[in-house]
């Protein structure tokens, strides 16, 4: 089953980006393996995955510490909620952490990079709906934060993230995360899951975040 759903997902890459006039080697597929067995991991990485999203800092060095033994070169990238005082196994699990969201976070980030001497990807994660009940930083203060991490810092920012309001078109929360990008100067776009991915190629997406749409429904036992 992995191995068709990624061929189907790749063919779907490259047709879109055919249509939409972008280089299919600029979108990147995150296979966000969360409550994922290894033994699928490593069929995904089998059919040529390179690049996994993880949500729980836990999870992650249960599954990983064995797997990237065995495949070195994967890159991962954290897409979950970080607090604060995770940051140490954060930056020393992950190639990338897509959601950076405040001045706490990224201060014990930074605390981190100087004492690990090793400097991820960052990307920062934006609310773009402005929703209460969601992580992300507003749009009032994105500005902000992006002058902090970067030039206080001294973080690797290179890109913003979103996941957009539920039940809502996304093409208009997709449109504004990369319009952002733009004005500062951000090269990655982390946006578009499963369910809309083909509207965030379309819009310029350089990280796609795809679960189900490659390992099916995950069953969450008690």
């Amino acid at each position: 089953m992995i191995e068709r759903n990624l061929l189907l997902i790749n063919s779907r890459i490259k047709q879109l980006c055919k249509t939409y006039a972008r280089d299919s080697a600029r979108v990147n597929l995150v296979a966000v393996s969360k409550m994922v067995e290894a033994e699928k991991i490593r069929e995904a990485i089998n059919c040529s995955c390179k690049i996994f999203g993880e949500n729980y800092i836990k999870e992650a060095k249960e599954k990983w510490s064995e797997i990237k033994k065995d495949f070195p070169e994967i890159k991962l990238h954290f897409i979950g909620h970080l607090q604060s005082n995770k940051a140490a196994d954060a930056i020393e699990l992950f190639d990338c952490i897509e959601t950076l969201d405040s001045k706490k976070l990224a201060t014990a980030l930074q605390k981190e990079v100087q004492k690990q001497q090793k400097n991820p990807e960052i990307f920062i994660q934006v609310n773009i709906g402005d929703e209460e009940q969601k992580s992300g930083v507003t749009l009032d203060e994105l500005d902000e934060l992006i002058k902090f991490s970067r030039d206080e810092c001294g973080l690797n920012v290179t890109g913003l993230m979103c996941i957009p309001p539920t039940g809502e078109l996304a093409s208009p929360y997709f449109a504004l995360l990369a319009k952002l990008a733009k004005a500062h100067d951000l090269k990655n776009l982390s946006m578009g899951m499963s369910a809309d991915f083909e509207e965030a190629i379309a819009l310029g997406a350089t990280h796609i975040r795809l679960g189900t749409a490659i390992f099916g429904e995950r069953v969450i036992s008690n």
